[in-house]
């Protein structure tokens, strides 16, 4: 079986990432628009009407626009935007979620992809809130640094115009102040909170990569927990993953330092619990490719579910 796939918004960085891991497989058939053509609407409904599934690479009001112009009923949708991420009638694109989110990938029609802020931060909270560990109304906070990259093209040319030198850009830098990022309503809707996190972005002087953090004062939350409760819960519901590992209990404290790119160019999420010596607090933190898992890397396994193909078919394994 041969699937036809259009990209739309190909020349953007995750519709870059994705034409890469689809490229030179025999059972991808990739529909090119031509770049005199990528703002022709009639144009654009044509290939994403003529597609077995539709990529959209695109800005949240443009998502919305491509999928009001496909009219084939056959034609199936994954959306990287934030477009549809808490929409009605969409299919969280995130395997790894619960058990038989897959079955429900694979049947969709429509499947939004995570961001990558939000699937390392869902990843962490859903086992914990779901399992009762987690109460849905805790005051949460996440921290999280990624790679400029995430910052799509504008800041990707801030930091690396050539004529500033390889260090342009500043080396750290804190945003979304007004407490108000785009992933959050993804995050509280995904992980089961009854409230809003408290979520603090950064960025740092690197390409690609991404850490995010939970701190959980175990000492002040209910149910006496321990730092083996909080692992237990994560390492059960990640039982036999490929994609999603949980580090040992005592890799936390053998592990000097942490590194946001230690996953670059794989489409893993990798879970670790660090705790204090008592017991008292511990931190669950998420290391992942905000490429890989946290776009273009999930946007291919969810095609493959949802073409019946091997799941980490054209992926890093």
């Amino acid at each position: 079986m041969t699937a036809k796939i259009f990209i739309d918004g190909e020349a953007g960085t995750t519709g870059l990432q994705i034409k890469a891991r689809l490229e030179g497989r025999g059972d991808i058939e990739l529909l090119h628009l031509p770049e005199s053509e990528r703002k022709n609407v009639d144009a654009r409904r044509e290939f994403l009407n003529a597609a077995d599934l539709a990529i959209l690479c695109l800005p949240d009001d443009a998502a919305r626009e491509a999928v009001a112009l496909i009219e084939n009923p056959a034609t199936r949708v994954i959306d990287s935007s934030t477009a549809h991420r808490t929409a009605s009638g969409w299919v969280y694109g995130f395997p790894e979620y619960q058990a038989g989110q897959r079955g429900l990938i694979a049947n969709a029609k429509r499947v939004a992809n995570p961001g990558c802020y939000a699937i390392a931060s869902i990843a962490c909270l859903h086992p914990l809130v779901s399992g009762g560990l987690i109460q849905p109304d805790w005051p949460v906070t996440i921290n999280a640094v990624s790679g400029y990259s995430g910052g799509g093209k504008s800041l990707i040319a801030e930091y690396e115009d050539g004529s500033r030198g390889a260090s342009s850009g500043p080396p750290f830098f804190t945003y979304g102040h007004s407490l108000s990022h785009k992933h959050v309503p993804e995050i509280t809707r995904w992980s089961g909170l009854s409230h809003a996190p408290v979520f603090m972005p950064s960025v740092g002087r690197f390409a690609q990569g991404m850490i995010v953090q939970l701190p959980l004062p175990l000492w002040s939350m209910p149910g006496s927990l321990t730092p083996a409760d909080i692992h237990g819960a994560l390492a059960a519901h990640y039982a036999g993953e490929r994609c999603v590992r949980v580090a040992a209990l005592d890799a936390g404290r053998k592990l000097p330092r942490l590194e946001p790119e230690a996953l670059n160019g794989t489409n893993e999420l990798a879970l670790t619990v660090f705790a204090s010596e008592d017991g008292s607090q511990a931190v669950v933190t998420a290391l992942l490719d905000n490429l890989g898992k946290g776009a273009s890397g999930q946007a291919v396994q969810n095609l493959n579910l949802m073409l019946g193909f091997p799941e980490l078919a054209g992926l890093q394994e």
